[in-house]
């Protein structure tokens, strides 16, 4: 215990010492989430999205209206309607058509929602169509009148910004530089200048030296990542439903899994050049795959299957889920058993690999 803490301290205190380092980890997220803040606070573009879902056919003359786009969500998917409406509270979509239940959802908060309605009733046939609000899933009355194809239901519900969306993705994409640079780099200059080989002739067995390493950069990249979301959210106030021991445990199980990934590039390579190299072939299409910037709704199945093995993925969507929905432990229990498992694999393989020289 005593080489441990010590090695520990020694790492972490190589850290703080570095003032560059230390203070581009801190500086580079809050400078991006100001950034898409200021950026992207307008109300968006004119184009309206529609989600459906239930299968079956679009009214056609509604379908063909140009400015419309629509999203459609998978119909195996038993919480496609929950999902849809929840985007709509959420402002990220403009309406929802369900065409198994002939019934239509309109955010009553929406500025666009009126538009919408008219032009549906009117290419749709809906010329007498019922409203009935309602804050969640609550089961629609029937309507009589055979002149009503569909039933209109409102939600409410405040609008997401764009920043509040993207500041999990900018933390989690912050994450992921620290432990892959911050561990699988620094190991491999410890390689590449000896300090390993050193280190090897001392009593220090190897799983001290790797768990004391890890250990350090999980305390380190939590404070951060802790301090740069404190900072900004006092300025920003950024939108928050859940809980946020929640939101620390899903934290550090990303952070062990991407020290993970970084140790593996530790295990034997003594060339920066190299590492940096596979490290950043690693990074850029996880910063691309895993929904960081925006939403990977309408892509291909391809994409969103590489998507949902990559560790990050797991960390966004699971942080949008707290911060955004108000997700509990159940409905975010896939992302932390994936996060998890993988951290155990990479752990369990990394030391495996692992050389002194």
């Amino acid at each position: 215990m005593k080489k441990f803490v010590a090695l520990f301290k020694a790492r972490t205190m190589e850290f703080i010492r570095d003032r560059g380092a230390l203070t581009w980890n801190i500086l580079f997220p809050v400078l991006m989430v100001f950034g898409f803040a200021g950026a992207f606070s307008g109300n968006g573009d004119s184009l309206f999205t529609v989600g459906v879902v239930g299968g079956g056919e679009t009214p056609a003359r509604f379908a063909d209206i140009p400015g419309v786009e629509f999203l459609h969500y998978d119909e195996g998917d038993g919480n496609s309607l929950e999902t849809a409406v929840n985007r709509l509270r959420q402002h990220q979509i403009d309406m929802v058509i369900d065409l198994a239940r002939e019934e239509y959802y309109l955010n009553s908060e929406s500025s666009s929602s009126e538009i919408l309605r008219t032009l549906f009733e009117s290419t749709a046939g809906a010329n007498r169509a019922r409203t009935e609000t309602s804050t969640g899933n609550a089961a629609a009355s029937t309507v009589p009148e055979a002149e009503t194809t569909f039933v209109e239901r409102q939600i409410a519900g405040e609008p997401i910004r764009y920043v509040d969306w993207v500041v999990p993705g900018v933390i989690g994409m912050n994450m992921m530089f620290s432990c892959l640079f911050g561990v699988g780099f620094v190991l491999v200059r410890y390689r590449k200048n000896g300090v390993l080989k050193r280190l090897k002739a001392t009593p220090v067995s190897a799983f001290t030296f790797v768990s004391a390493q890890v250990a350090s950069r999980v305390v380190i990249v939590l404070i951060t990542s802790t301090f740069v979301y404190v900072g900004t959210n006092a300025f920003l106030q950024f939108t928050m439903h859940g809980s946020y021991l929640l939101l620390l445990l899903l934290m550090t199980l990303a952070v062990i899994s991407m020290i993970g990934i970084g140790l593996l590039f530790a295990g034997r390579l003594k060339s920066e050049e190299l590492a940096g190299g596979l490290m950043n072939l690693v990074i850029f299409p996880m910063i691309v795959l895993s929904g960081v910037f925006f939403s990977l709704e309408g892509a291909s199945d391809l994409v969103r299957q590489i998507s949902s093995v990559l560790p990050l993925t797991h960390f966004v969507d699971g942080a949008r889920a707290v911060m955004l929905d108000g997700a509990g432990l159940v409905q975010l229990l896939p992302n932390l058993l994936v996060l998890a498992g993988s951290s155990l694999l990479f752990l369990l393989v990394s030391a495996a690999l692992f050389r002194w020289e």
